[in-house]
């Protein structure tokens, strides 16, 4: 997911969502045939390409009500009784990949925000003006850098947010150009997404290919490399010709201003979380790690005080307020509106509630197109008509992964459900699990931080929506909306492109013949 994208997973990651994908009738029956189940995601896509591309609002409220219509109108097609219907909407928003992504947001919210308010960016931007990183390379080193950084951790969700948080602002600085950098980062997220052994797409494409994550890794290096390697002369050269934006003000003296090395501390706190995932810690216990470690670096240097990190602004009637108020993360307020609790790690965390209801019901929406028999039915007749010898086989599960996943926009969703079906595909044709698996995982890591609507791109824009309150500098022409990005996500186009050539040309395909995978150990 990215989500994973984008998390190390307990259980079998198959469980959650194969189910809706196999040769049992459908539970819901429409009018108007199976067809008709793809009706609410459908009217979703309709009204966030309206809002997003024709109306340029990018509003998760907006995205969150379009689904919600889209569910409520889809239930007057619904043969029978609704209860079924209804059912299914509960049983998809309490799919694991969904509830595993939502927990990568917020811990990695909390993550960022803390090295945010500890300074990072600051020692970022001092770093990059020591080192004459301007501009023109910014967006470039930036893709390097998330790529490292998701490959370590394999959250690209998690990256997304923490570059967005921290490597954002400080490229706007030094004058990078927005749309290109944006790019950039979720590139790195999706390089990093398809290639790290923790990742849970990795996982996933391996599991459901029968083969194991060593041998799935190696054997894409090939496809991402050669991505990878194009987009950052593509970063390099788009650089040259795409200017920053004009910072109200001196942008020389808020440079100045924000340059403070001490903030670099927080590479350690960093450090920490991709050391602890490539260990093989969960990831949630990956960023705890990295939140421990950031909070006493605040602490210790005087980057930032506990109430900066919690704090509870009591009434001046609360009970026992008063005679505690000596705490340093306790304060009477006269203003009733001031009342409540805040700090870098509420703030961090909250940032995402609205994404993370976003998120429950567009897997509820489609768990409904499962159980109704539309997903079913675009994958037979995409088996019996398209995948005619093996090129075409290929083709097809090129295009046909990349379909669900422009439908089910959380990526490890729509690798769990496209999953068993790029395996049908492919044995059909005798190709072995590692050529299956590396096109099921370059599909969903490519296309899951393309799409305006996919997790990936919103988890970095809802980042991003928060910088204007940040930073006095920052207002909300500098935001990125999540449509402009499309054509410079680099990485994820050109690793579509790689397999498309590579499934006409046959390069890197494998039988089983050539060479067995090992079947894989159970997550």
């Amino acid at each position: 997911m990215s989500g994973t994208s984008d998390d190390s997973i307990d259980g079998d990651p198959t469980d959650a969502f194969v189910q809706g994908t196999s040769d049992e009738a459908p539970r819901i029956t429409f009018y108007g045939g199976r067809g008709m189940s793809a009706f609410p995601i459908a009217f979703f896509i309709l009204w966030a390409v309206a809002q997003t591309a024709l109306w340029r609002i990018s509003d998760t409220g907006g995205l969150i009500v379009g689904i919600l219509v889209g569910l409520i109108a889809g239930m007057f097609f619904v043969r029978g009784s609704w209860k079924t219907y209804a059912n299914t909407i509960f049983e998809g928003m309490t799919q694991p990949v969904a509830v595993t992504a939502i927990v990568a947001w917020i811990w990695a919210g909390m993550f960022a925000e803390l090295l945010q308010d500890g300074g990072f960016v600051d020692g970022l931007v001092w770093f990059a003006d020591v080192a004459g990183i301007g501009a023109t390379l910014f967006p470039a080193v930036t893709f390097v850098l998330a790529a490292l950084f998701t490959t370590g951790i394999g959250t690209g969700y998690g990256a997304a947010i923490a570059f967005v948080t921290l490597f954002f602002p400080a490229g706007i600085l030094l004058g990078a150009n927005p749309v290109l950098l944006f790019g950039a980062i979720l590139s790195g997220a999706i390089f990093g997404d398809n290639l790290a052994p923790v990742s849970d797409t990795t996982i996933v494409s391996a599991v459901t290919q029968d083969s194991d994550i060593g041998g799935v890794v190696a054997s894409r290096f090939k496809y991402v490399i050669i991505a990878a390697l194009i987009a950052l002369v593509g970063y390099i050269v788009a650089g040259q010709f795409m200017g920053g934006l004009d910072i109200a003000g001196d942008a020389q003296e808020i440079l100045v201003a924000q340059s403070e090395p001490v903030g670099l501390i927080h590479l350690v706190s960093m450090g920490v979380v991709i050391g602890a995932a490539v260990a093989g810690r969960h990831i949630v216990e990956a960023i705890s790690w990295g939140i421990v470690f950031a909070i006493g670096f605040s602490l210790l240097l005087g980057l930032t005080t506990i109430g900066d990190i919690v704090s509870f602004n009591a009434p001046t009637d609360a009970p026992v307020a008063e005679p505690l108020e000596f705490l340093p993360f306790l304060t009477i307020v006269d203003d009733p509106n001031a009342v409540g609790v805040g700090g870098s790690l509420i703030n961090g965390a909250a940032g995402f509630f609205e994404l993370a209801i976003l998120v429950l019901l567009i897997i509820a929406a489609a768990q409904i197109m499962i159980r109704g028999g539309a997903f079913q039915a675009i994958l037979d007749w995409s088996l019996e008509n398209l995948a005619t010898n093996v090129r075409n086989a290929e083709l097809t599960m090129v295009g046909s992964a990349a379909l669900i996943n422009a439908v089910i926009t959380i990526n490890t969703a729509a690798e769990v459900a496209i999953g068993p079906y790029i395996s049908k595909i492919g044995e059909r044709f005798n190709l072995n699990g590692y050529r299956r698996a590396n096109i099921l995982d370059g599909q969903t890591a490519a296309l899951g931080y393309i799409f305006p609507w996919s997790g990936g791109v919103l988890a970095g824009y809802t980042a991003m929506q928060d910088l204007p309150g940040q930073y006095d500098w920052f207002d909300t022409s500098m935001l990125v909306t999540p449509i402009d990005v499309v054509p410079f996500v680099f990485q994820g186009w050109l690793l579509v492109a790689v397999f498309v050539i590579a499934a006409i040309t046959g390069f890197g395909r494998e039988y089983v013949t050539d060479r067995e995978t090992e079947e894989v150990a159970r997550i």
